[in-house]
């Protein structure tokens, strides 16, 4: 039996090095337990009390040594089945926590001039799909990263997008092309689209929130708040917008 086992069955390194020891020299002392497995005196004590918990070790004091030995190997197996019936005894408990976890949205948080970048750049990881935005006139400060490079790339990767833009001269100019960057646009009056904030729903689950002036974005996952945002979009695509 080697250390490296011995730490693959849950053992530390001193523990593993102590029990070993022990094993070779059968009843002995703290001091020469210490000395045979390379473990410092004070060290070795701790590795012997949690051995003791484990059920691997056990020791009496005789005199003024405390004498320790290691129980059979066999032992150890015994400790390995108990310490697995007792997994599988909680394992549907930790699974449904575990299910409990995973139905929370995730939730990334990103500051800094640039953090609109990390929601569009996480747009392009999804080839092949539809991206539904609604935009107001601030993307377009932006105006060289989404015309040189997500706009191409989007339309490199093969992601189309529908886009509900609040009508103003700025943006009725780039819904004009939209065959040129692979998207469909419709215009909705200003007085009844005040968004402060950009929005993108995009991926299978995912939506991602700009805020230009607050130097912020967010992307959340989740199944339930992606399919809302969606119904949302399509309401005021098909019975608020008008095209351009």
């Amino acid at each position: 039996m080697h250390i490296k086992e011995l730490i693959n069955a849950g053992l530390s390194k001193n523990e593993a090095k102590v029990y070993l020891a022990g094993l070779e020299l059968g009843e002995t002392s703290v001091y020469r337990l210490a000395k045979k497995s390379g473990v410092k005196r004070s060290t070795t004590y701790l590795a012997v009390e949690s051995l003791k918990e484990k059920g691997l070790m056990s020791s009496y004091h005789s005199k003024n040594a405390t004498i320790c030995s290691s129980e059979n190997p066999k032992k150890l197996a015994n400790v390995l089945e108990e310490r697995k019936k007792a997994l599988d005894k909680i394992m549907p408990e930790l699974l449904a926590f575990n299910n409990l976890i995973d139905k929370k949205p995730k939730i990334k948080y990103f500051e800094g001039s640039g953090a609109y970048k990390e929601v569009f750049e996480d747009v392009l990881k999804y080839s092949g799909t539809e991206m539904l935005g609604m935009f107001n006139e601030r993307f377009w400060d932006y105006e060289k990263y989404f015309t040189g490079h997500f706009m191409p790339k989007r339309k490199e990767k093969k992601i189309w997008a529908r886009i509900l833009f609040r009508d103003s001269p700025e943006l009725r100019q780039i819904s004009q092309e939209g065959d040129k960057h692979f998207f469909q646009s419709k215009l909705v009056p200003s007085e009844k689209f005040k968004i402060e904030i950009e929005m993108v729903v995009y991926g299978k689950n995912k939506i991602g929130m700009v805020s230009y002036d607050e130097e912020m974005a967010i992307i959340i996952e989740s199944q339930k708040i992606y399919d809302t945002q969606k119904s949302i979009f399509e309401v005021i695509w098909d019975l608020g917008s008008t095209k351009k």
